[in-house]
């Protein structure tokens, strides 16, 4: 069984959401027979390396809010995070251009370290505030991550993999994705946000019991456990 996963490195609720992925499919008892892709998606394509300015600014001017508004929507998603196990610190975050990060995962795919690149991703942006838009800090981390600093450099210093990461982008746009995280199970069930990992659960139970050929039939989702065009919902 397959899993395809859209998602930016930028994304709270994409961060949220894997672990709360991870945690289902270590309770699903076919988990050693699940393939799981997480493809490209970028939030904010037009953003600089490093995005000048705070991030609760940012996202006062995204959503038309105070500041104040800012920094409560920030708190509760901080506690979310919390809850999950994870360490969200957006006092520190340094937002920024996340094409790069991309390539870098998609060549971590072939090196069957992708999904130990987008952990520790999101650890870099969201608890230690390390910029990575920029290519000293993409290059720190894709090597932190068990990639081989010779071909990392050849990465980044290359348009490799650039055409995988427009060909994810496309296809998310044909299927209607328009926010992340979003999860494709078998082509057959479509899941967008955050959701539970007991949802989880229950579709990856369900898709595994039902797997013959069929279309695209059914999207679950939660407006305020997603993010789009560099907006989250909180």
């Amino acid at each position: 069984m397959k899993v395809e996963i859209w998602s930016d490195v930028v994304c709270p609720w994409c961060a949220i959401g894997k672990r709360r992925f991870d945690e289902a499919l270590e309770r699903f008892d076919h988990r050693d027979e699940v393939e799981v892709v997480w493809r490209s998606f970028e939030l904010d394509p037009g953003a600089p390396p490093v995005r000048d300015g705070v991030l609760v600014d940012h996202l006062a001017r995204k959503y038309g809010m105070s500041r104040d508004q800012a920094e409560a929507s920030q708190a509760r998603l901080t506690a979310l995070a919390e809850v999950e196990g994870l360490e969200f610190n957006f006092d520190q975050a340094q937002g920024g251009n996340t094409f790069h990060a991309h390539r870098l995962l998609q060549f971590a795919a072939g090196q069957g370290r992708q999904s130990e690149m987008g952990e520790r991703l999101f650890r870099a942006y969201f608890r230690d505030g390390r910029a990575i838009g920029t290519r000293s800090v993409l290059r720190e981390v894709a090597v932190e991550s068990g990639l081989d600093p010779s071909m990392v450099d050849e990465v980044l210093d290359s348009g490799a993999f650039t055409e995988e990461v427009r060909a994810d982008e496309v296809e998310a746009s044909e299927l209607g994705v328009s926010g992340v995280p979003f999860f494709v199970i078998d082509r057959r069930y479509g899941l967008a946000g955050a959701q539970p990992s007991e949802l989880l659960l229950e579709v990856l139970e369900t898709a595994w019991a039902e797997r013959e050929p069929a279309g695209f039939e059914a999207v679950v989702g939660a407006a305020d456990g997603s993010c789009a065009d560099d907006s989250c919902g909180i």
